[in-house]
């Protein structure tokens, strides 16, 4: 197996609308997993994120707009792709479920899997909200568990896969995590899931019930493939499953890193139904599934009928960025739901980003420019920052092995108020002479707190190594730092101008 390599995916959005927050979230987050795998593990990542266009939801979507699907499509998958500038998002390729190359995918894995796949009439409740069929009791006085809406009884001849077969092999691969899902409490989820029983899953709707939009059943033009089972092959597809290219057989046949970002709400999509399809076709399995949890506003699910949602790009708009991906990284607990108000936005970002690492970094510049020191080493023996370096780096690790997000965030912050508790009891701004080895110890804990921020806030990072390096606050006195580690001992500084 190939090692130092993260092949990460997110969950594909349904473009029957524009991007809201809660996207932005799962994406914010795999976007940190990415860098941090690039930046500090030094490992060759590939994310793919995308879109998912052959629903009914978009269909209906186009309809009440009046205008064709794929210009519905087209609109919104646009929007979902502007994200990547508007987030600072470092992806390696975004695919659209109306692509060829998916297409091919989807109908070659299709094929793989024909040993498994049935025809027969059928009779269900369907919930267009989540393209799945429902048993009556499994829904809540008549109405889906997830949107609240009453399914529609649908009574058609449709394609099955043979899901119950794989009942044994899923129940021991998530059991013996070969495919682990994280939280723990979401694996057991999914254990009960599989223990109640599995049976065969629909994968495919008439022509006539998807208007005609969606993609083919390979030899039978009266049906078309279930957006489920034509949207988890993304995955593959993006790297060339369809047309046998090197990148499938490099990333996904030969690669044992491979991740999945979703929601808890497509939790059995991804830990059951896919790799009970993976299974069938003889295709490798992912890895992991991380699942996180929803994020509401005001305490209430977003949704268009409450009028709640919260657009991503006004959210940039008004605060810039990183104090989006600071608040969704730290305010929202990775595997749970979190709350999002403006309040709630505007508290953090000012007790956090401005009166916290932007002060601490204003402080620390501004002493380096007044000091005046030779090239050499840090003096350890007079100030213990190193341990406090690598006490934080520890819990900042172990928190992102786990994707605790909002808990590697904590640690860097208490390097932060580390700095800010040193500089108040040595009063270093009142001090101007014997104090430049203090002080460019500071310098050299702040270049270590931006490295650390650098798959969370990539912008306020580079910021602030630019003004380590070039001393860019003060243009009428040109100063500038360069630190450079020689194993476990004290790093060498340099005075660059």
């Amino acid at each position: 197996m190939l090692k130092n390599k993260l092949y990460i995916s997110t969950a594909i959005p349904y473009v029957n609308a524009k991007p809201h927050v809660g996207f932005a979230l799962e994406i914010i987050q795999s976007d940190v997993i990415a860098r941090y795998h690039r930046s500090r593990l030094k490992e060759d990542v590939f994310f793919l994120t995308g879109t998912d266009e052959n629903s009914l939801k978009n269909v209906r979507a186009a309809k009440k707009e009046g205008i064709d699907v794929k210009e519905l499509v087209d609109k919104n998958a646009e929007k979902f792709y502007q994200l990547k500038n508007t987030l600072n998002l470092s992806l390696n390729d975004f695919i659209r479920t109306t692509e060829e190359r998916h297409i091919k995918g989807a109908q070659k894995l299709w094929l793989a899997c024909k040993k498994d796949i049935y025809k027969k009439s059928y009779k269900g409740l369907y919930c267009v909200g989540c393209e799945e069929f429902y048993k009556k009791e499994k829904l809540e006085e008549g109405l889906c568990p997830e949107h609240k809406v009453r399914p529609e009884s649908i009574e058609e001849e449709n394609y099955f896969f043979k899901l119950s077969k794989y009942q044994d092999q899923l129940k021991d691969i998530i059991e013996k995590d070969k495919v682990r899902v994280i939280p723990e409490t979401r694996k057991n989820e999914v254990l009960s899931f599989i223990s109640q029983g599995l049976e065969d899953i629909c994968i495919s709707r008439s022509e006539e019930r998807s208007h005609g939009w969606g993609i083919p059943v390979p030899d039978d033009s009266s049906q078309r493939i279930w957006v489920w089972y034509d949207a988890l092959s993304n995955y593959i597809n993006a790297l060339g499953y369809g047309e046998d290219k090197p990148e499938f057989k490099e990333w996904w046949e030969k690669n044992d890193n491979k991740l999945h970002v979703i929601g808890k709400g497509i939790l059995r999509f991804h830990a059951v139904y896919w790799p009970g399809i993976l299974l069938s076709a003889n295709v490798p399995l992912p890895n992991q599934v991380f699942v996180h949890g929803y994020l509401t506003v005001d305490g209430q699910k977003m949704s268009k009928s409450l009028g709640n949602l919260v657009d991503p790009f006004e959210l940039v708009e008004k605060y810039g960025t990183d104090a989006v991906r600071y608040f969704l990284l730290r305010e929202i607990p990775s595997t749970e739901d979190g709350d999002f108000t403006y309040e709630k936005f505007e508290a953090r970002y000012n007790a956090d980003l401005a009166n916290g690492l932007g002060n601490l970094m204003s402080r620390i510049i501004s002493l380096a420019g007044k000091i005046n020191l030779k090239s050499g080493k840090i003096d350890y023996d007079q100030i213990k920052f190193r341990q406090e370096i690598n006490n934080v780096e520890e819990k900042y690790n172990n928190s992102l092995k786990e994707f605790k997000f909002n808990e590697a965030l904590t640690a860097i912050w208490e390097l932060i108020s580390f700095c800010d508790q040193y500089i108040e009891k040595d009063r270093l701004w009142e001090k101007k002479e014997g104090q430049e080895n203090n002080i460019i110890s500071l310098l050299y804990v702040l270049s270590n707190i931006a490295s650390m921020l650098k798959p969370f806030l990539p912008e306020t990072s580079k910021k602030i190594e630019s003004q380590i390096k070039s001393g860019e606050v003060y243009k009428d006195k040109k100063w500038a730092w360069e630190f450079k580690a020689e194993g476990k001992t004290p790093p060498l500084f340099k005075r660059l101008d």
